[in-house]
């Protein structure tokens, strides 16, 4: 049978597919832009007439109706990463948060230890050889595709093609159901003049043909538009949204100095908007990689020059580092942080950085503390920090006593809340109490 063939039998409707999901039944949802809009609303139509299923998940976007308080017995999400749909049911008890370093994933769906019965997913229409392509949207759905007792995939013609190790075959695919609306998209977040100064100083510390890693929001933004003269930068990390393109069309980010897959910008996925997965179609210079592979340690500290740049809730002034919670409610997750950290301190010239505003709340809450708050999740230990970036300056932990690191942070800390931070030290014998007249100042 040609693979034509075997797409005109396996091709059905949503609500159809979606009989396949069993009460007791494991469900895994592709997640970013790529989430599969269609299928996530014939499963929710799905709900009431089944029990007990669990939805697998990192942070999917769109609506999120399965997370609903109403269908608590009938589905119930197990967040691997906690987006915004669905962090209200896991801090009200409705949804489970599992803390997990990215890149050990996939092989909970390998070994066994999370078998999934259901995969939906998201691919465009199959090309001459029957290869479809998960698009921005590789992460760790292709390993869960490989791995699942049943696939349902949504064929989608608005999806780029994108290159690496991106594709399913329609054999691979045991139900497909044609959907062409618009992919979920993540607009740039706008940087406030806290945020952009947070950026210039980062940028400062990124040398010519660094490998970049940023995450998501206007900090990361933020530094991209600050490295503009700067030259053949290259990008290994897990996600990247629209802020890359002007400096791949301005020649600033060629990737010709990596060494590790040389010329090419390695991703896991990508979050963005329309014009960015038009920039990726078909664009060779991408490659999209499971994020087993993109997010190992080992496999980043291969790139030399690696920079790591992460954001942080709080960090103590020991340089404990809280990223996935407040005090005891589940916020995001480990993500890559510390896999990207670690890889960074392991690489050649690398530099891992957390970034961060040095205030919440507009202004009425510090995020360097004396201790982090109560039952605050460590994502980041102290002896992983090098260095600590706020609008104020920047801290170099790497090697420091506490004494040390209690004096660079209160140094970059907002100066409203220096007094207090220096008595907090003192108190816990990292400082003397005789404050001396010279307060470090800020790298």
């Amino acid at each position: 049978m040609n693979w034509q063939a075997t797409y005109r039998d396996r091709l059905t409707t949503a609500p159809r597919a979606l009989q396949a999901v069993h009460s007791g039944k494991t469900v895994y949802i592709q997640p970013g832009c790529a989430t599969p809009q269609a299928l996530v609303e014939a499963l929710v139509a799905r709900a009431p007439a089944v029990h007990g299923v669990e939805v697998v998940q990192m942070a999917s976007f769109g609506p999120a109706a399965y997370a609903d308080p109403k269908f608590s017995g009938n589905l119930r999400v197990n967040a691997l990463f906690i987006g915004p749909n669905v962090r209200g049911a896991v801090q009200q008890g409705f949804a489970d948060y599992t803390p997990i370093f990215l890149h050990e994933i996939e092989e909970l769906f390998r070994s066994g230890q999370k078998p999934l019965d259901v995969v939906l997913l998201q691919v465009g229409p199959p090309d001459r050889n029957g290869l479809m392509s998960l698009g921005p949207g590789v992460d760790c759905t292709l390993t869960a595709a490989r791995y699942a007792r049943h696939v349902i995939a949504q064929v989608n013609r608005r999806m780029p093609r994108t290159h690496g190790d991106t594709f399913l075959t329609v054999r691979d695919i045991d139900a497909l159901v044609e959907d062409d609306r618009e992919l979920v998209e993540l607009a740039p977040e706008e940087a406030t003049p806290e945020q952009e100064r947070i950026a210039e100083r980062v940028a400062e510390l990124v040398p010519d043909g660094a490998t970049l890693q940023m995450g998501i929001g206007a900090i990361p933004n933020g530094v991209l538009e600050c490295l503009t003269d700067h030259r053949d930068l290259g990008m290994h990390t897990e996600m990247f949204t629209d802020g890359v393109i002007g400096l791949v069309e301005k020649g600033v980010m060629t990737g010709r100095l990596k060494s590790l897959h040389p010329g090419k910008l390695v991703a896991g996925f990508a979050l963005g908007t329309r014009r960015l997965f038009d920039f990726l179609d078909d664009n060779p210079l991408f490659e999209f990689h499971p994020i087993e592979y993109v997010n190992h340690p080992g496999t980043i500290a291969r790139n030399d020059r690696m920079v790591a740049i992460n954001s942080a809730i709080q960090v103590d002034l020991t340089g404990q580092v809280c990223a996935d919670s407040i005090g005891t409610r589940p916020y995001s997750g480990f993500g890559g942080q510390t896999d990207f950290m670690r890889g960074a301190a392991a690489s050649r010239g690398g530099k891992p950085i957390v970034a961060m505003p040095a205030t919440a709340q507009q202004g009425r809450v510090s995020r360097i503390v004396p201790v982090l708050d109560a039952g605050a999740g460590v994502v980041t230990t102290r002896a992983d920090v090098h260095y600590v970036v706020t609008e104020h300056g920047v801290a170099y932990l790497h090697g420091k006593t506490l004494r040390q690191r209690a004096e660079a942070l209160i140094a970059i800390a907002a100066p409203p809340f220096r007094d207090q931070l220096y008595e907090a030290a003192v108190r816990a014998h990292w400082l003397d109490a005789k404050r001396p007249e010279a307060v470090p100042q800020p790298v």
